[in-house]
């Protein structure tokens, strides 16, 4: 069992992080443990995909769901959802995050999302980001990942153009200010 867990935090991508699909990106941390880690994007939203257009697939009465854009959860397996929700609603197949949220991926929570026995707070992510043993925490040494603490409002309620600047601010630290590069000795 590792000494420490990252769960329940917000990673947030350092400028010039090597790799475009994570610029600004701002990934809700689910699971840091012995087995790796795996997060969620929160930072941005897929373009032209809604959740109306990705429920036509599934045997879901449009009708009793509000419609909304979809987040791009990160760049493994693209095509499964997932579902970050607070922890009012859960099934045996929900992984919880801490008290913070709560993680399904089952047809089940998008039959109840937007109805009075669904989730007070959710939303759907297509894709996720995952890291092998140490790798996550490798990244972190280098000039890759900083960490936030999560929080309600910073993963459900805050407009998503606003996450990784104000997630940067909580931590005391001005975004505007962040190079893309380090400095040469």
């Amino acid at each position: 069992m590792k000494p420490y867990s990252l769960s329940g935090n917000l990673l947030l991508a350092m400028p010039g992080i090597g790799d475009t699909r994570f610029d600004k990106s701002v990934m809700a941390l689910c699971s840091h443990d012995e087995e790796g880690a795996l997060g969620i994007g929160i930072g941005h939203h897929l373009a032209g995909v809604t959740l109306h257009r990705l429920l036509e697939q599934f045997d879901v009465d449009l009708d009793k769901v509000p419609d909304g854009p979809i987040y791009d959860g990160g760049p493994v397996d693209p095509d499964r959802g997932f579902v970050l929700h607070s922890l009012d609603w859960r099934i045996p197949a929900t992984e919880p995050t801490l008290n913070l949220w709560g993680m399904t991926a089952t047809i089940d929570i998008l039959r109840v999302i937007g109805t009075p026995q669904g989730p007070r707070k959710w939303l759907v992510a297509l894709g996720y980001a995952g890291w092998e043993v140490g790798q996550l925490d490798a990244e972190m040494t280098r000039h890759g990942w900083h960490l936030a603490e999560a929080n309600e409002r910073m993963v459900f309620d805050l407009p998503v153009e606003r996450r990784w600047d104000e997630a940067f601010r909580s931590t005391g630290i001005d975004p505007r200010l962040l190079a893309s590069e380090s400095g040469h000795a």
